[in-house]
């Protein structure tokens, strides 16, 4: 055993890659065996990441799911933020400027129509559950927009630590939701075309959850919902902090 943790201290990003792969290989073995297709292999194999992930965190004490176990510690690396921005970024090459034009001002409305549907939703819940603090209430319907917006309004607008936790809770929700819904509601809602993978990506703006839905629908789509959703964070990240604070406040007044 030592051996191999010496082997995967020297080669962490290679061991990563190898458990994801494996990881992905079982998963799709489950959705076409046990599951018969009901349930696509990418949905499966986030259920497994999330539940290794939990029972990592019991074992060790640790908060970086599977990277706490020293074997795995290369996964860290590879779902850190370098990988995924340089992911996120490579998506765009995909685009073609015909089936942008194509979508027009349909998917550059989704964009801060989605920002405020997922604002009131989390902000809704948050005044339901007792928060009368307009700071808290704000950072937390952040928060149900991405789990990258809720953090950077929390901290724009000097948010308590706990609250800029729930606001990431329920960004992760939220993403983990899309990732696994995205592929069974495809074709019910007519998700086969670039135009509508911009719209959806628009409307729901989680970019790790969609970009991950629409890969198991069909990795065509990916880059132009992925377009859409980078937009919706940082259009996320200007508006929470100022126009959606000052909304919340006129509602609710000073706390």
């Amino acid at each position: 055993m030592m051996g191999l943790e010496k082997f995967a201290a020297a080669n962490g990003l290679l061991v990563g890659f190898l458990f994801v792969g494996l990881l992905m290989m079982l998963a799709y073995w489950i959705a076409r065996h046990l599951a018969r297709g009901l349930l696509h292999g990418s949905a499966i194999a986030i259920a497994l990441g999330l539940l290794l992930a939990w029972v990592a965190g019991e074992q060790t004490g640790g908060n970086k799911g599977v990277a706490d176990w020293p074997l795995l510690a290369g996964v860290g690396v590879l779902g850190g933020s370098m990988f995924r921005d340089f992911a996120i970024v490579a998506t765009a090459f995909g685009v073609r400027l015909s089936d942008l034009r194509s979508a027009g001002w349909v998917a550059a409305l989704s964009i801060p129509l989605g920002v405020v549907l997922s604002f009131l939703c989390g902000a809704v819940v948050a005044y339901g559950f007792g928060l009368r603090d307009p700071v808290a209430i704000t950072t937390i319907g952040a928060g149900a927009a991405t789990y990258i917006v809720g953090p950077v309004t929390g901290a724009s607008l000097g948010a308590a630590s706990d609250i800029i936790s729930l606001s990431i809770a329920a960004g992760l929700v939220k993403a983990v939701l899309v990732m696994i819904a995205t592929p069974l509601v495809a074709k019910r809602i007519g998700l086969d075309n670039p135009a509508s993978a911009m719209v959806y990506g628009g409307l729901m703006g989680t970019n790790s959850g969609v970009t991950g839905g629409l890969a198991a629908t069909d990795p065509k789509l990916v880059p132009y919902g992925a377009m859409t959703a980078t937009f919706y964070t940082g259009l996320g990240c200007l508006m929470g902090p100022s126009v959606l604070f000052l909304a919340v406040k006129a509602l609710l007044g000073p706390a």
